[in-house]
């Protein structure tokens, strides 16, 4: 069975504390994502999703220059390279999420995505009923 190692991106761009919530729109924007992990001194502190920048940022009236810190999900779900591809569908389904980010530790190491569990035949149902679930259901505050 494939693990998370097999199939995350391991060259994950990042934040960090020390960025505002303007420069992470931007590297979003750059990137062509909707999500950005935040790093602090080599650790995983949170996640910032594009849905958080306008939840708790623009709809609570803080300015771009805000620190992340100010809209960013500080309770996050993550794995380790050796989860298997079956249990962190069933995470993402669970927690209505779609992208994990993969530590070891507390450090930052890589990032699974629905689409990455999507393309692999053994978990395209997991992976199914994972983008079902999220879709279903409205976004926690969990990333």
């Amino acid at each position: 069975m494939k693990t998370v190692n097999d199939l995350m991106t391991k060259d994950v761009e990042f934040c960090t504390l020390l960025d505002n919530v303007y420069e992470v729109a931007l590297k979003m924007k750059e990137l062509d994502v909707g999500a950005i992990p935040i790093v602090d001194e080599g650790k995983l502190t949170g996640m910032i999703t594009d849905r958080d920048i306008v939840i708790r940022g623009v709809a609570e009236k803080h300015p771009g220059s805000s620190k992340v810190e100010e809209v960013m999900s500080k309770q996050i779900i993550t794995v380790t390279p050796d989860t298997t591809a079956r249990d962190a569908a069933e995470l993402m389904a669970k927690y209505q999420i779609r992208r994990l980010p993969v530590t070891e530790g507390k450090k930052l190491v890589g990032i699974v995505s629905l689409g990455d569990l999507a393309i692999e035949k053994v978990t395209d149902y997991q992976a199914g009923k994972a983008l079902t679930d999220i879709s279903e259901h409205t976004s926690t505050d969990f990333h």
